[in-house]
């Protein structure tokens, strides 16, 4: 598996993912906002797109969409009950249904509610020197979790992040669908002041370039996002600071609402 990652270097901070098969050339565009990009990428390398995959609605995720339908003819392929919410799709995906690239690529789509109610995030299982990914469109991000403003529930984006992204290998490197990494370990430090893992990682990634910053993996945010922290004594404290009526114990679930509710203004 060939997984070109393409930054936009748009006001949304967008990566679009071009993922290939090595041994037939055939291509999967996710979320190619910057078509221009990913069919220029495409041609130089020699590949053909077939197949692109919304990861969820939202327009700076579908807006290359026609373009690169128009350029390839490539089929469209979404969540199975957002095709009232995006146009043209051809295939509509369900939980641990597989998306093949060629004859080596196999991707195994998550459902993943939260920021949307129609969001798919795409599973590459370890397969021999190929270690395992996650193109986690806009729920996961470096050091961070997805908003729910728009569509959104951040009760069923806890249970996403519970009961499938905490349980995915270690080593599963994680390709999302934004850049935000440097705000999100600030706000980590404001929740965390005594994360050692963020405070060694932010200067690092302060005024970086994303097109040339290192893909990171589940492990590296287990150590460093907050929402992936929530039984951390110094998370819970700092959150009884701003919130008076926090249980003595509070649930993960209480735990990742309340991080949830701070971000969203930070």
């Amino acid at each position: 598996m060939i997984v070109e990652r393409l930054w936009t270097g748009n006001a949304y901070r967008n990566f679009n993912y071009l993922v290939a098969c090595p041994e037939t050339g055939e291509a999967l565009a996710i979320d190619p906002l910057d078509h221009g990009q990913c069919l220029a990428v495409a041609r130089k390398n020699g590949w053909r797109i077939t197949q692109l995959l919304n990861t969820h609605e939202h327009h700076d995720h579908t807006g290359g969409n026609a373009a690169v339908v128009a350029a390839t003819g490539a089929k469209v392929v979404a969540h199975h009950r957002a095709g009232a919410k995006i146009a043209g799709v051809d295939r509509g995906v369900r939980a641990g249904d597989v998306i093949r690239v060629g004859t080596s690529v196999e991707l195994e789509c998550m459902d993943t509610p939260g920021h949307t109610m129609c969001h798919i995030c795409l599973r590459a299982h370890a397969r021999g020197s190929v270690a395992p990914a996650l193109f986690s469109g806009d729920t996961l991000f470096n050091a961070g979790a997805g908003n729910c403003h728009n569509g959104g529930d951040p009760a069923e984006l806890y249970t996403t992040f519970a009961s499938q992204l905490a349980t995915l290998p270690g080593d599963t490197r994680l390709y999302a669908g934004h850049d935000y990494i440097e705000n999100n370990l600030k706000f980590t430090l404001a929740r965390e002041p005594g994360n050692a893992a963020a405070q060694e990682l932010l200067p690092q990634v302060s005024g970086h370039d994303p097109a040339a910053s290192r893909v990171m993996t589940l492990a590296d945010e287990k150590r460093y996002n907050t929402f992936f922290r929530l039984g951390s004594e110094e998370v819970i404290a700092g959150l009884r600071e701003r919130f008076a009526d926090l249980p003595e114990r509070p649930d993960a679930k209480t735990v990742f609402l309340k991080l949830r509710e701070l971000r969203n203004s930070w």
